[in-house]
């Protein structure tokens, strides 16, 4: 199941709504790290060095997909994307250093 997108029976399909998504990386060689913290830059917030929150529409979910894809070897590199509804932001928990944030509609131009 590699490299494809698993929906759950349960959960309603979000196809054309927005989604909170949490995008996490393990990144082997520095030079495609910096290239894939930059290009998550222009989709989500950092929250942690190699973990970022994204509100967006699955259409652009997958266009960030592809463009991330095309930046990692699979072979040695990991994605991760954690799909969530709105409201699950609500359900956040944060221990230590960290803080919340709105949604601040990042434009991708």
């Amino acid at each position: 199941m590699q490299g494809r997108l698993r929906r759950r029976k349960n959960i309603r399909d979000l196809s054309g709504g927005e989604v909170f998504i949490v995008v996490c990386y393990d990144i082997r060689d520095e030079k495609r790290l910096r290239r894939v913290a930059k290009e998550m830059e222009g989709w989500g917030v950092r929250v942690q060095k190699s973990v970022f929150e994204c509100d967006m529409k699955m259409k652009d979910f997958e266009r960030m997909r592809k463009r991330l894809l095309r930046l990692i070897e699979p072979e040695n590199d990991s994605l991760r994307f954690y799909l969530l509804c709105k409201s699950c932001r609500e359900k956040i928990l944060i221990e230590g250093v960290g803080e919340y944030y709105e949604d601040e509609k990042i434009v991708v131009i």
